[in-house]
């Protein structure tokens, strides 16, 4: 069996630790399939190979996909390839596994599901297989999105939406969406081996910025215009208290700029780092005390380890995620003074023994959902 693996990639972490995720449940319960990866620039070959994924040849361009000619190709000539060179096609694919985290609705491109929608039906033309693996989706307001997510999500054999209102927005347009089901995010059930380098940040805050907070795609422009001088101001707060603090670049060249930037208002020196791998990410997030996090996983990363999180989002995930996790008011609103921002961070400093107590009970709960999820995804598979 050949799965591939989309909407994943090296560079974002987050994208990263849901293909390590994928990769370590493939592993233990199908230990012979293959797994393949596109050539994105994000994804290069030496670290498609790393992982072991046969290189799959993507012949769509904007609105021309000409994947479809691929079923033309000999089978002889493909395996041929296959097995020569590691090069595949749509043909040889078996099973797509898509976890683009939150790649489609009105926030983005229509080509984005457009092209999805075309790859989907086709699949499902051909009696094989396409799951969207747990991811943010919607909302699908625009009449041409509307159209395309509902051909996309109609022909898939599971879709499974991250949050309620994910849900909502997925059954909403599919006539009858008994493959619709929502579960959490699965890179919970990632557990990272203890790394030593990282013994050295115990207990320290990590700061982890995100570039998006400063793009269009967060439409709020309170938080465009003071988003670094609040998480200076959080940091500088932990540091007047005596707490040694970190700034995690968790997205490589995307988020450098605002880690320098950033790093050049605290009131102390600190340290930026950047791990070389989504995993290593995560051993060195369960070292923290506190984690500030504007990135998604590194939210994730955090609660679901029992680590208290304060963070400020850009989009409908990031509410429901403090939610699950009864952690409503580290989520913060707009609009907040630094008054307010110095007692949350006391707060938490104060409550962090019950805080953590109780996340990591409720981090327990997703896993069972997240070990449920994956029940379906390889009744399929199998």
């Amino acid at each position: 069996m050949l799965i591939e693996i989309r909407g994943v990639q090296f560079v974002n972490k987050g994208a990263e630790l849901m293909l390590r995720a994928i990769i370590e449940k493939l592993n233990d319960e199908l230990p012979h399939a293959e797994i393949c990866l596109q050539h994105t620039k994000n994804s290069p070959y030496l670290k498609r190979a790393e992982v072991g994924a046969f290189q799959k040849v993507n012949l769509c361009k904007n609105i021309v996909d000409l994947n479809g000619l691929t079923y033309f190709i000999p089978a002889s000539l493909r395996r041929y390839f296959k097995n020569r060179f590691g090069i595949v096609t749509e043909a040889d694919i078996d099973v797509v596994l898509d976890a683009s985290g939150f790649s489609y609705g009105d926030q983005w491109s229509n080509l984005i599901l457009r092209q999805v929608a075309t790859i989907v039906k086709r699949f499902k033309h051909h009696k094989k297989h396409y799951i969207f693996m747990p991811q943010s989706l919607g909302p699908f307001s625009l009449d041409n999105n509307k159209k395309y997510a509902n051909k996309a999500f109609s022909n898939a054999s599971l879709v499974f939406a991250r949050e309620e209102l994910s849900y909502q927005h997925v059954t909403e347009l599919v006539a009858d969406p008994i493959q619709v089901k929502q579960a959490p995010d699965f890179t919970n059930l990632l557990k990272p081996a203890e790394n030593a380098e990282y013994v050295k940040y115990q207990d320290h805050i990590i700061v982890i910025p995100n570039s998006k907070m400063l793009s269009e795609k967060n439409s709020n422009t309170w938080w465009r215009e003071n988003y670094i001088s609040t998480l200076a101001s959080l940091a500088n707060s932990a540091l007047r208290l005596g707490e040694k603090v970190i700034i995690l670049n968790h997205s490589g060249r995307e988020d450098d700029s605002l880690c320098r930037e950033l790093k050049a208002l605290l009131v102390s020196p600190c340290e930026i780092v950047e791990p070389d791998n989504a995993v290593a990410v995560k051993a060195l997030i369960a070292r923290g005390k506190i984690v500030i996090s504007s990135r998604f996983h590194g939210c994730v990363s955090a609660l679901s380890q029992g680590i208290p999180c304060i963070a400020t989002g850009w989009s409908h995930k990031y509410q429901t995620l403090f939610k699950e996790y009864s952690s409503d008011d580290l989520l913060l609103p707009e609009k907040i003074t630094e008054q307010r921002l110095n007692a949350l961070f006391t707060e938490c400093l104060e409550k962090h023994s019950d805080r953590k107590e109780k996340l990591i009970k409720d981090a327990f709960k997703y896993q069972q959902q997240s070990e449920k999820m994956w029940q379906f995804v390889l009744s399929v598979l199998r």
